[in-house]
């Protein structure tokens, strides 16, 4: 991908990307057609488990800041499920 494309381009010309209710429903129906649980795999569980496994690869928490838009470090420790130690530990060697 180059500069502002998107990864999945709206169907009209003044919509640049698809909206928050067309990707949910491709989502669904993915989840659906390899019979997954849809209450166990949707949207957020998804996002989710990109930004842990981004997270286990780097252990960069700012990394995962930036991904998920949050402004509290202690919000970002308790979505990903991360020990208060390491969380400190790591934070400390991340500048901001």
């Amino acid at each position: 991908m180059i500069g502002s494309e998107h990864l999945w381009p709206g169907r009209f010309y003044e919509r640049l990307h698809i909206s928050i209710w067309q990707y949910a429903r491709l989502a669904r129906d993915w989840v659906t057609s390899i019979d997954l649980e849809l209450s166990s795999h949707g949207t957020h569980s998804m996002r989710r488990s990109n930004v842990a496994q981004i997270y286990r690869k780097t252990e960069s928490l700012r990394e995962v800041q930036l991904l998920l838009g949050h402004t509290k470090m202690d919000s970002i420790v308790r979505y990903l499920g991360v020990e208060l130690e390491d969380a400190l530990t790591n934070s400390e060697s991340v500048e901001i």
